[in-house]
Parts: C-alpha cells; structure tokens; sequence
C-alpha cells in the first residue's frame, strides 16, 4: 500500500522533473518563429522609386494667355505641400492623371479634392488655356519619390526590408504610395559627414537590374517583394539575434555594388524605445571614418551584426556628431 507521504513525495519528484526540463530546454516552450528563422543579409545599397498616392503641390505659378496672366491654383486657394487626390472626379497620382483631366476640361470648372495636413478640402478651379493652346491650373507637382538606401535583410520567400525608418513628407508624416520599385544602385562617390551637416552616398540606379516591388512605406521601413527570377545564390544566410553593448559591425556598401564589413560600437541598447531608436552606436572602424566620416544618408537601413547574427540596422545619423547614429531593434522590422 502506497502511503500518502510516498505519494507526496512522488509528486514532488516529479514536479522537479518537469521544471528541470523546462529550465534546461526554453526554447522548447517559448519559441518566436520570426526570431529563431535564418535571413539572407542585406547590406547592398538599392534606388528606389516610389510613386506616391497623390500628386504633392511643390510651387504655384503664373499661366500666361491671350487675355493675360492668371494663376487658376492661386485663386482657388491651393497652397503648396497640399495633396491633390483627385481632380474632375478622377483619382490623381500622377502628372499624367492631372494633364489628361485638364484636356478633357475644356476649360469647364473642375472640384478638385486636396489633402492638407489631416484635412480634406474640396475647392472649384476653372483651367485656363496658356499661349501654347495647352490648359493649365498654374502649379508644379510631384509624382515620384527617387532615392538611395540599404537593403536590411531578404526573407525566404523573397520579402525585402531596407531603410529602417518610413520615408516622410514635409509634415514628418510617412507618406502614402501607391506603388513603387527597387532597383539595384551602383555607389560612385560620397560626400562626406561634417558636424552639423550629414553626408551622403551618391550612387546611380542600374535601370536594367530591377530587384523588385515596393509595396509598403511603414514606420519601420519600406516592405516590398524581390521578383521571382533574382537570384539568391549570392546572398549570405544569417540568424536573428538580440543586441547587447560592445563590439558590433555594420554591414553597407560604400564603393559599387558589393557590400563591405565596418567595426562600430554600440554604446547603448534600449529594447523597449517605442520609436527606431534602440541603439546608440559608434563607428570606429578608421577605414569607414576616412571615407565617409561616419554615417551618412542611403546607409539607412544597414544591417547590424553581433555575435554572427543580424541584430538590426542603422536609421538615423547625430548631426552633430557623423560618427554617432541610432539602429533600430530587428525583431521590430521583423514584426511589421
């Protein structure tokens, strides 16, 4: 007969067991899938071009007539940096969109829709015949976004995160897109950081070498998708890890197209910063000081290396200080 005292004592026995497993084995109970997969490393700089939803007003100007100089956009109280979403009841993402409406006018009064800061305004604009027989509504827009930045890291599946950081307007809001691409870019040059004023990667989009899509513009980077055909033979697969102060590298591309290692150090780690701005780093790599000075824009999105594994990735520059920067936690853009 089993008495009661052996049955507690079982029990307890087994109870240690158990936690002894647990303790030994963590992974087996907790298990992220983001954090525990393989990526292929970044590090390669990229031209994006983004077309943005909306045509953004950059300047007004004067039309000039028959009858003499009128300004249409002036006079219904269009403001440069409004959004224009949609002109004659078509929606306008681009210049194309905004001239085929003016054609099919007529000079025949138009609404137009505009955003302006958080607020929707419908205005009237009549377009006006210039000297040439083209109508016009006397404004520049803006269409298309260009720029430079750094692949971050590629998923199995070919998911593609770079920058780090959204891409924002005037407002320092992200901006909306409609669609866009990436492209691989060439580095030729770069313009050195100074205290006060942030350097710069200068490069040139390899038109014929389209990586992919853009799809998304979020507060922790661009997302898009590699075409079916690019090749990842060359691409290096790293694990996911969690950074920590000390030594630490970056991973960018300074010179062509191919991708080289700097030292940095990361001066401090805060996991729990709501914003991009989970690390504090410093470059101390004398070869990346002497060519670039430090950080500098289109290393954005530069992916962080600790221990053999990607950790995150450089956002943002000290500008009063180029060999100093922020990076942003990975498990962020991993999670977006």
């Amino acid at each position: 007969m089993i008495t009661k005292s052996v049955k507690k004592r079982a029990l307890k026995i087994a109870l240690f067991i158990f936690t002894a497993i647990i303790l030994a084995c963590p992974k087996f109970i907790y298990v992220n899938a983001d954090t525990e997969a393989k990526l292929y490393l970044g590090g390669y700089a990229a031209g994006f071009t983004i077309v943005t939803k909306g045509a953004e007003v950059l300047g007004l100007s004067d039309v000039i007539t028959d009858l003499g100089v009128v300004s249409p956009a002036k006079d219904a109280g269009i403001q440069e940096n409004d959004l224009i979403l949609n002109i004659g009841g078509k929606e306008t993402n681009s210049f194309e969109d905004l001239e085929s409406v003016l054609d099919l006018s007529k000079g025949r009064p138009l609404m137009i829709t505009v955003k302006r800061n958080d607020e929707i305004l419908i205005k009237e604009i009549t377009p006006v015949k210039d000297i040439s027989g083209k109508f016009k509504l006397g404004l520049f827009v803006r269409d298309r976004l260009t720029g430079i930045g750094t692949i971050t890291y590629v998923k199995k599946d070919g998911e593609v995160m770079a920058l780090g950081h959204p891409i924002i307007a005037e407002d320092e809001k992200p901006i909306e897109i409609k669609s866009g691409e990436l492209f691989s870019c060439s580095i030729f040059g770069i313009e050195k950081g100074i205290r006060g004023k942030a350097g710069e990667l200068r490069g040139m989009f390899i038109t014929d070498a389209r990586l992919g899509v853009i799809s998304k513009n979020l507060t922790v980077g661009i997302k898009g998708k590699l075409d079916d055909g690019f090749d990842k033979s060359n691409l290096s697969e790293i694990e996911v890890g969690t950074g920590h102060p000390g030594n630490a590298s970056i991973l960018t591309t300074v010179e062509g197209t191919v991708p080289k290692e700097f030292s940095i150090s990361i001066v401090k780690f805060d996991k729990n910063s709501k914003d991009n701005r989970n690390f504090v780093i410093k470059i101390t790599d004398k070869n990346l000081l002497q060519i670039a000075g430090g950080i500098v824009q289109g290393m954005s999105g530069s992916p962080i290396i600790q221990d053999g594994k990607i950790i995150g990735a450089i956002t943002h520059v000290f500008l009063n200080d180029p060999t100093r920067g922020y990076g942003i936690d990975i498990e962020k853009m991993l999670n977006a």
